[in-house]
Formats: C-alpha cells, structure tokens, sequence
C-alpha cells in the first residue's frame, strides 16, 4: 500500500497522523485537540485551520517542513532550523 498525498486536500487527519506521526506535534503546540480526536478521520488539514483561524498555508508549510526534517533524520530546534535527532547525553 502507498503512503496517502500529503497534498491531498480531502486527506484525514487520522491518516495524517498515522502516516507522518511527527506532525502531531504542530497541533499540539498549539493547543488543537486533532490527535486523538474522535472527528479527526472526517476532518481534513483545512477543516482544523479553519476551526483553530489558522493560516492554512503557513501551516501547511510547517507540516511539510516536519515530515521533511524527519526524513533527514533532523527535528526543528527552538529557531525553526534542523538539529541532529542522534543520542542526547544526559
């Protein structure tokens, strides 16, 4: 089975979720209950920017940027550029 079109306007966010779990975590710093939700497999990226009066492009862009930071086995730092996701001493 292929992976679901990120650019797919009618994608589920449960198929989001599943898919790209990494993404969560824009939703969640910004206090939106989508993961997890029992409404996020009828709901749609737009229907939750438009339900939280985000800018859905910009938002868009930052979901994307996640998806493709993982995939280059880096997470965004505190001022939005990549850093190593490698072992962390502590």
């Amino acid at each position: 089975m292929s992976k679901p079109d990120f650019d797919d306007p009618d994608l589920p966010l449960s198929e989001l979720f599943a898919t790209w779990p990494e993404t969560a975590s824009a939703f969640l710093e910004r206090r939106m209950l989508c993961p997890g939700c029992p409404i996020a497999p009828f709901h749609a990226i737009t229907d939750a920017c438009l339900e939280y009066e985000l800018d859905e492009d910009a938002f868009r862009e930052e979901l994307a940027r996640l998806i493709a930071d993982k995939g280059r086995g880096t997470a965004p730092g505190p001022d939005g550029r990549g850093i190593s996701s490698g072992c962390r001493s502590g």
